[in-house]
Protein backbone atom coordinates (compact mmCIF):
# COMPACT_ATOMS: atom_id res chain seq x y z
CA UNK A 1 0.00 0.00 0.00
CA UNK A 2 0.74 3.46 -0.51
CA UNK A 3 1.50 6.18 2.61
CA UNK A 4 2.11 9.48 1.96
CA UNK A 5 4.80 11.62 4.57
CA UNK A 6 5.02 15.42 4.75
CA UNK A 7 8.14 16.69 6.59
CA UNK A 8 8.21 20.17 8.76
CA UNK A 9 10.79 22.40 10.10
CA UNK A 10 14.32 21.10 9.82
CA UNK A 11 13.63 17.92 9.29
CA UNK A 12 12.58 18.70 5.98
CA UNK A 13 15.98 20.07 5.18
CA UNK A 14 17.32 16.76 6.38
CA UNK A 15 14.69 14.74 3.86
CA UNK A 16 15.70 16.69 0.82
CA UNK A 17 12.06 16.92 -0.24
CA UNK A 18 9.19 18.41 1.76
CA UNK A 19 7.08 15.30 0.96
CA UNK A 20 7.31 11.22 -0.24
CA UNK A 21 5.10 8.80 -1.26
CA UNK A 22 6.35 5.18 -0.17
CA UNK A 23 4.96 1.92 -0.98
CA UNK A 24 4.94 -0.61 2.37
CA UNK A 25 3.41 -4.00 3.25
CA UNK A 26 -0.62 -3.97 4.05
CA UNK A 27 0.45 -4.71 7.87
CA UNK A 28 2.91 -1.86 8.01
CA UNK A 29 3.34 0.62 11.30
CA UNK A 30 4.90 3.65 11.59
CA UNK A 31 8.06 1.88 12.66
CA UNK A 32 8.28 0.18 9.51
CA UNK A 33 8.09 3.58 7.47
CA UNK A 34 10.93 4.99 9.61
CA UNK A 35 12.80 2.03 8.69
CA UNK A 36 11.89 2.16 5.14
CA UNK A 37 13.16 5.96 5.24
CA UNK A 38 16.08 5.73 6.75
CA UNK A 39 17.34 3.40 4.18
CA UNK A 40 16.14 6.11 1.26
CA UNK A 41 17.42 8.80 3.70
CA UNK A 42 20.19 7.63 5.96
CA UNK A 43 21.33 11.25 7.09
CA UNK A 44 17.36 10.83 9.21
CA UNK A 45 18.34 8.09 11.45
CA UNK A 46 20.34 10.90 13.12
CA UNK A 47 17.58 12.67 14.40
CA UNK A 48 15.14 9.61 15.13
CA UNK A 49 14.51 10.42 18.71
CA UNK A 50 13.23 13.86 17.91
CA UNK A 51 10.75 12.96 15.30
CA UNK A 52 7.08 13.09 16.32
CA UNK A 53 4.39 11.04 13.90
CA UNK A 54 1.44 12.98 13.17
CA UNK A 55 -1.34 10.80 11.09
CA UNK A 56 -4.16 13.14 10.42
CA UNK A 57 -4.55 15.41 13.73
CA UNK A 58 -3.38 13.27 16.33
CA UNK A 59 0.12 11.86 17.16
CA UNK A 60 0.50 8.51 17.14
CA UNK A 61 2.96 5.89 18.59
CA UNK A 62 5.21 4.15 16.42
CA UNK A 63 3.18 0.98 16.94
CA UNK A 64 0.40 2.87 14.84
CA UNK A 65 -1.27 0.51 11.96
CA UNK A 66 -1.33 2.08 8.60
CA UNK A 67 -3.99 2.56 6.33
CA UNK A 68 -3.71 2.51 2.56
CA UNK A 69 -3.28 6.30 1.45
CA UNK A 70 -2.61 7.71 5.06
CA UNK A 71 -0.97 10.97 5.35
CA UNK A 72 1.81 11.02 8.11
CA UNK A 73 2.84 14.14 9.28
CA UNK A 74 6.95 14.07 10.51
CA UNK A 75 8.12 16.89 12.36
CA UNK A 76 10.65 17.79 15.42
CA UNK A 77 9.35 18.47 18.88
CA UNK A 78 6.70 21.05 19.21
CA UNK A 79 7.38 23.93 21.57
CA UNK A 80 5.39 26.89 22.28
CA UNK A 81 6.14 29.87 23.85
Amino acid sequence: MKVHLHFYAQLRDFAGVSELSLNVPETASVTDVLEKLYQLKPMMREHDKNILIGAGVDFVGRDHLLTEGEDLAIMPPVQGG
